[in-house]
């Protein structure tokens, strides 16, 4: 990965912190995800328009990604409704990186040097810790790990997929603004069937913080993308996760969710990842 990559995936590591820490801070769940969503869609329609259409071998990829987007989203929803922020979000997000190095080698034929190996399993062991920031989870707190951990399988199937298809797009940003129009609409659609008459006075508070989000979604996504196609999958999976420091950070801020020594190990572990990443 070339230092400009490099830089460009933890950029997207804080704008994707920042903009799960606005879906977490919309108390209404559905209303949060479909504004993010539907901001994403405006702006990937806006991008289309000027980026055109990738190419056709990387269509099915795309189509599968939606779907696999969607259901990411659902069930990053979900945790944000069982959980706290600071629990399910490094969950969620530690769990991916080494699924990703699995997937990319049975699917793509990638490879990672023992270094490189060894600094995914410590990202992602670091991140995995923050888990246990708060004491060990209880019985009580099993369905939000469950929502997390489902939340991460996710992650890792359309980090590989979406790796296969922008490579196969001849273009990142057709390939990111197709993604966004595909994926964006549905929960905003979710939103119109179950709230009808009441959803415009339940957007009207939140929908500037909502569009922002949405804005932040797609250029961290973005970011990734086009790193993905001057970087080994892994790598570049591991490297975005980073961005639940970032997130235990803003959980303790403005979450009040407490920043004790365990997530500073746990830092500490990923910033050790992140260096071997970089060798």
């Amino acid at each position: 990965m070339s230092s400009i990559a490099f830089f460009a995936v933890l950029a997207a590591a804080l704008l994707h912190a920042a903009w799960n820490a606005i879906a977490h801070a919309v108390t209404d769940r559905l209303i949060g995800f479909a504004l993010i969503g539907g901001a994403g869609t405006v702006a990937g329609a806006a991008t289309a328009a000027y980026a055109g259409v990738p190419d056709p071998a990387s269509w099915p990829a795309l189509g599968l990604s939606a779907v696999l987007h969607v259901g990411y989203m659902g069930f990053l929803m979900l945790s944000y409704r069982l959980g706290d922020f600071g629990q399910v979000y490094p969950l969620a997000r530690g769990t991916s990186p080494w699924l990703v190095a699995i997937g990319a080698a049975v699917l793509v034929g990638e490879t990672l040097t023992p270094v490189h190996l060894a600094g995914v399993l410590v990202v992602s062991a670091g991140l995995t810790a923050l888990v246990f920031a708060g004491g060990t989870p209880g019985r009580a707190q099993l369905p939000a790990l469950g929502a997390a951990l489902l939340t991460g399988v996710m992650i890792a199937g359309y980090t590989v997929v979406d790796g296969i298809g922008v490579r196969a797009s001849g273009d990142p940003l057709a390939y990111l603004a197709w993604l966004m129009v595909l994926e964006g609409p549905w929960f905003l659609i979710a939103a119109a069937v179950l709230r009808r008459g009441a959803l415009p006075a339940q957007l009207r508070p939140v929908w500037r913080i909502g569009a922002v989000g949405g804005v932040m979604s797609m250029a961290a996504y973005g970011l990734v993308l086009w790193a993905q196609t001057m970087g080994n999958l892994a790598a570049v999976a591991a490297l975005r996760e980073t961005g639940i420091v970032f997130g235990a950070v803003i959980a303790a801020v403005v979450f009040r969710e407490g920043l004790g020594r365990v997530k500073v190990v746990s830092a500490a572990v990923v910033a050790a990842g992140i260096a071997l990443l970089n060798l």
